[in-house]
């Protein structure tokens, strides 16, 4: 090879290696992404606390209303890993905010920018939005973004999130770092690889031992939702575990006080356990006997300080050797 030849393809490999460390981005350059609409100065408004859980599917406008009358007219912000700005103009269209921003943070790096951190941190309301929920465990969790999303909690800000982002909201959650799992491989076998959880990652309100599940209906999660809690208990994570199931097109919102209205098309479910469960080991079926199931729609309330609710349906849901089966009329287990 002549000395031209040898330059051409060093030059080809430079340009090749700046292409990989942009799209890559280890070095620090600009990957997130920022979009806005209304005002993108910073306004100060008075903010109310409160906790919105979104159970995923089409979103509901009344939870959202109820987010913006809590934010006191402020900065809605909305963060995620994917996705567009679809969230911008419908959110701004439901009621009087001073803007709504999308930020999508794609990497550890970028979740501690400080363009990201000031913005959500100037918010009046946070709401994180759908998509894989691994992907904020491995670029949220212990960066500057985490940090920043703890000081709007003690800010009094209201924060909401559907789906992935509801999954994140507890102290425990799924984490789906091996994709997701089915109730009927969740009940067969608690231990098998796609039963992924992690704690610790946000601290937020009446949040405390409580494990989120989202679709919940719609993708038949009542078996892995207790999976997860017996899972808990077992493995001494806690010695009592909360879990909190939610329809599509249907939202908890938490008050400061712990009461909770239920707004949208469905019901949520809360449980609750204290006792470890009869049979919880790998390659074998689950037995967890005898869990209560508070049952709230919209004409129900629920308090997450009491754990107690008024004007739904309690019950008791058992697993027997990996086989659902319920105290409702019919063996209902929804």
């Amino acid at each position: 090879m002549n000395q031209k030849t040898s330059k051409r393809y060093w030059n080809l490999g430079i340009s090749l290696f700046a292409v990989l460390l942009f799209q890559f981005n280890p070095i620090g350059l600009k990957a997130y992404k920022y979009y806005v609409v209304g005002n993108s100065g910073d306004v100060v408004r008075t903010t109310s606390p409160g906790l919105m859980l979104m159970g995923g599917g089409t979103d509901v406008d009344d939870a959202f209303r109820w987010m913006i009358s809590k934010s006191g007219g402020g900065d809605f912000v909305v963060i995620r890993c994917s996705g567009t700005d679809a969230y911008n103009p419908y959110i701004y269209s439901l009621g009087t905010v001073d803007s709504v921003e999308t930020l999508i943070i794609t990497s550890r790096l970028d979740a501690g920018k400080s363009f990201v951190i000031d913005k959500v941190k100037k918010a009046e309301a946070l709401f994180i939005a759908g998509g894989d929920q691994y992907d904020y465990v491995r670029y949220w969790k212990g960066t500057p973004l985490e940090d920043a999303i703890h000081y709007l909690r003690d800010r009094g800000v209201p924060i909401g999130g559907t789906s992935a982002g509801m999954a994140i909201l507890g102290e425990f959650l799924f984490s789906a770092k091996n994709g997701t799992v089915y109730s009927s491989e969740a009940l067969a076998d608690p231990y098998n690889k796609y039963m992924t959880l992690d704690r610790d990652f946000l601290i937020l309100p009446y949040m405390e031992k409580v494990i989120t599940d989202s679709h919940f209906v719609t993708r038949d999660r009542m078996g892995r939702l207790m999976a997860f809690m017996a899972r808990i208990i077992k493995d001494g994570w806690s010695s009592t575990v909360k879990g909190i199931g939610v329809d599509e097109e249907t939202a908890v919102c938490v008050e400061g006080n712990g009461s909770a209205s239920i707004k949208g098309k469905g019901y949520a479910y809360f449980l609750y356990s204290s006792k470890v469960p009869e049979v919880c080991q790998p390659k074998t079926p689950l037995t967890f006997l005898n869990i209560p199931v508070y049952k709230a729609g919209s004409s129900a309330t629920f308090n997450l300080s009491t754990w107690t609710g008024s004007g739904g349906v309690s019950y008791t849901i058992s697993a027997q050797n990996g086989v659902l089966s319920s105290t409702q009329s019919g063996g209902k287990i929804y």
